[in-house]
């Protein structure tokens, strides 16, 4: 990949670059789905993580769950959840602004005071789009987008999953950019483009 391209993928649509990182081991939840479904989520987490050589636990001391993955059919039922207003107060506003895009999935980061991830809260409205997708496939693809802040448009046109054969998995390149991002030489946060190129070396020591 190009210092241009991989830019992009952490340039938002108002033309800032931001990227971040977990900067605690991650504590996953997930809600809305039977036993299977849960099972391969939480297996995909744990395969990006891996990948990203970062940490899972048990618990987080300061929120019990850091990762939050609900399953629903509307929106609506989100505002009905016990509790949830309290951890996300937007909700109120966002749901209605969702369910009139016709939305069908929603991430919303909290970060800490050095602007690493301190949690995050995946919203997955099964639509026909999603319900048509494999467990797996669908779990591979939301680990991966949580596993660091991608620009809000990184993967409008295409996915961060690859066909191989009949197998599905991580596009290469979007792999090796998890590695490169979580690596420790680099900070957990950044907003300077200069970024970009420093992900960009990190990529080519890793070929090399």
């Amino acid at each position: 990949m190009t210092p241009e391209a991989i830019a992009a993928l952490f340039t938002r649509s108002d033309g800032s670059y931001f990227f971040s990182r977990w900067g605690r081991p991650i504590v996953p939840v997930v809600f809305g789905g039977d036993d299977k479904t849960l099972s391969v989520f939480k297996g995909a987490i744990e395969a990006i993580v891996t990948l990203a050589g970062h940490k899972m636990a048990e618990i987080d001391v300061e929120l019990g769950a850091n990762l939050m993955v609900f399953l629903f059919r509307d929106w609506d039922e989100l505002l009905a959840v016990p509790g949830l207003g309290a951890i996300v107060p937007e909700l109120d506003r966002l749901c209605p602004r969702l369910q009139a895009q016709g939305a069908n999935q929603y991430r919303l980061f909290r970060f800490d005071p050095q602007g690493a991830i301190r949690a995050a809260f995946v919203f997955l409205r099964m639509d026909d789009a999603l319900s048509d997708m494999p467990a797996e496939d669908l779990a591979l693809a939301q680990a991966a987008q949580m596993i660091c802040i991608w620009s809000d448009q990184a993967f409008w046109s295409q996915s961060p999953l690859a066909k191989v054969g009949q197998m599905v998995i991580l596009r290469p390149e979007i792999a090796g950019l998890i590695r490169a991002g979580n690596d420790r030489i680099l900070p957990d946060h950044a907003t300077d483009p200069s970024h970009a190129l420093r992900l960009f070396a990190r990529l080519n020591s890793a070929a090399g």
